[in-house]
């Protein structure tokens, strides 16, 4: 199965299961025309396409370091790392892609997605998770300016600014930050209207938005 052709499917994955199902669908009539010549890349690929994701990570991990310096492989497996849960792994793959292919957008997106998920550990400390979420940031800015009209990569940046303002602005706390908890909230505001700007009539969107203006506009 040509490689890059599987990984450009699954960049075009959105985690809904109706896209997944479309984008496995069209994955497995690939497969049947050109495989892998890596045999644990090939049982990884088929683990993928039945949604058995924790295999997937079994035969790719194998077919390391062997195809360690093939960025599409290691997205494959940072992929398939995601969807198992394992955001630490996940986001330590993704980070090695974006070495690779520095214009890798999905990469970034994929990487700032797991180490959000991560700065969601409440055992982390607050500078932990504060150093996390400017390093998720920076990832969602680097996926925009590779794809300036993506709408997937404000909304969850936008998340990211949200959570960033909530914990610089929590009174108490170590790291609290009155002025920059406003301009991580102003940040996500702007965001969120740039989600609204490809589709006004998105109710989730305008939800998210008003509700980053109240957390704004009562920090103490």
């Amino acid at each position: 199965m040509n490689i890059k052709i599987a990984n450009n499917q699954l960049k075009s994955l959105k985690l809904g299961m109706t896209a997944l199902a479309l984008a496995l669908t069209t994955l497995t009539v690939q497969a049947q025309q050109q495989e892998h010549s890596n045999a644990n890349v090939r049982l990884g690929q088929k683990a993928l396409l039945d949604g058995d994701f924790k295999s997937a990570v079994s035969h790719l991990e194998k077919a390391m370091p062997t195809e360690s310096k093939d960025p599409d492989v290691m997205y494959l497996l940072g992929y398939s790392q995601f969807q198992s849960g394992d955001f630490q792994k996940a986001a330590a793959s993704f980070s090695k892609v974006v070495t690779l292919d520095a214009k890798n957008a999905n990469a970034y997106y994929y990487k700032a997605k797991a180490n959000n998920a991560l700065a969601e550990n409440s055992k982390l400390s607050n500078a932990k998770k504060e150093e996390l979420l400017q390093s998720v940031l920076a990832d969602y800015s680097k996926a925009i300016a590779i794809n300036a009209n993506d709408a997937k990569l404000y909304q969850n940046r936008a998340v990211a600014y949200r959570d960033l303002g909530i914990l610089k602005g929590t009174a108490g706390t170590e790291n609290y930050n009155k002025a920059e908890a406003t301009a991580a909230y102003n940040k996500a505001i702007a965001d969120y209207e740039k989600v609204l700007s490809y589709d006004a009539a998105r109710k989730d969107i305008q939800t998210e938005l008003k509700k980053a203006k109240v957390y704004r506009d009562n920090l103490k």
